[in-house]
């Protein structure tokens, strides 16, 4: 009978286990989209509504699994190296995109703007790290996207941290990564940056990397004209600093300092031109040039009178002031050969 008990007891102890649950490796959905040729048009930027919708159906595990779905984008030739990846709602099987939303997604790719350009898309499906990612069909699109030049701003103790003046940084083609040249002076060597001209939001930084609301100043490397670049693009955002190679100034007898030294142009990240806003005189003969590092070696004059000609470094003359008066000079060196660049002279 104690026997019998002690069974009884230990069948009641007893509880069922769950069912072991396998998978069967994963097989991919499918993906499809409402469009394969795309012309974005930036007269549409506003339009809400979608340019392109992309379908999918979920993978099948051999069981109700909770599936990441991400949605890659790719270069054909970068071998999916390097996707833009967008992590899908949980359950979605629809993504839709407006015209600004997928330009951006687009020029973060970095191809040219205007230009009919192949891209890749397809799914990856994941259940974890234990399980290999499996992948939907890939889907060719043909894109023509356009720039969308954006800004961030530099308020900081060099310029009296106001950021209704602060210089900017410049994104050219709307692609997440921010550059300019700031002019960092001696003692003041702090910043911050913020995505509009006030102090509603702010980014801060620890090291290297930048925190939206948060992080400590900034901290410029070094006095002087630095190249400041912010990748916005990226999983850790982060900032990183370069001396500038070039830099201009103006030059002669028409200038406050005459021959004997230079006064210093200032860079305009966006605009992308050096400026300076000067006092100029107009005795006979007087005149100035532009040049590169305060230097002779790389020296930019005229060739003919005109506000607003070509310059050249080769055997280029003087550049005359004709009337006296405090002038705003505009000098920007051509991207495809630096031996010319345009200028022009215009009176306060």
């Amino acid at each position: 009978m104690a026997l019998g008990s002690l069974a009884l007891l230990l069948l009641a102890s007893c509880k069922k286990t769950d069912a072991v649950i396998t998978t069967n490796g994963g097989t991919a959905g499918t993906l499809t989209t409402s469009a394969t040729t795309l012309p974005l048009n930036k007269s549409k930027l506003t339009d809400t509504s979608a340019v392109i919708i992309f379908k999918m159906t979920n993978a099948d595990y051999g069981y109700t699994a909770a599936t990441t779905n991400t949605l890659q984008l790719d270069l054909p030739g970068d071998n999916w190296a390097k996707p833009i990846s967008v992590t899908l709602a949980t359950k979605s099987t629809t993504q839709r995109y407006s015209t600004t939303d997928f330009n951006a997604l687009m020029l973060k790719l970095g191809f040219p703007a205007g230009v009919a350009t192949q891209v890749s898309a397809r799914i990856a499906y994941s259940v974890g790290s234990s399980v290999k990612t499996v992948y939907s069909n890939t889907v060719s699109l043909t894109v023509t996207s356009f720039n969308l030049t954006s800004f961030i701003y530099v308020p900081g103790a060099y310029q009296g941290w106001d950021p209704t003046t602060a210089d900017s940084l410049i994104s050219v083609t709307g692609n997440g990564v921010y550059t300019g040249i700031i002019n960092y002076t001696a003692g003041n060597l702090e910043f911050k940056l913020t995505p509009i001209k006030s102090w509603a939001n702010s980014y801060g930084a620890t090291g290297s990397t930048v925190i939206y609301n948060g992080g400590s100043n900034i901290v410029a490397p070094a006095v002087g004209l630095t190249q400041v670049t912010v990748n916005l693009n990226t999983n850790t955002n982060t900032i990183t600093f370069a001396a500038v190679p070039y830099y201009y100034s103006i030059i002669g007898d028409a200038t406050p300092n005459g021959w004997g030294s230079d006064t210093d142009m200032k860079y305009d990240n966006g605009k992308l031109v050096w400026t300076v806003t000067t006092p100029l005189t107009a005795a006979a003969g007087q005149a100035f040039k532009i040049r590169r590092n305060h230097d002779w070696g790389t020296s930019y004059g005229t060739i003919a009178i005109p506000d607003g000609v070509d310059l050249t470094t080769a055997n280029g003359g003087n550049i005359p002031v004709t009337v006296a008066g405090t002038y705003k000079i505009t000098f920007s060196v051509n991207a495809a050969d630096a031996t010319k660049a345009t200028y022009t002279m215009v009176k306060q």
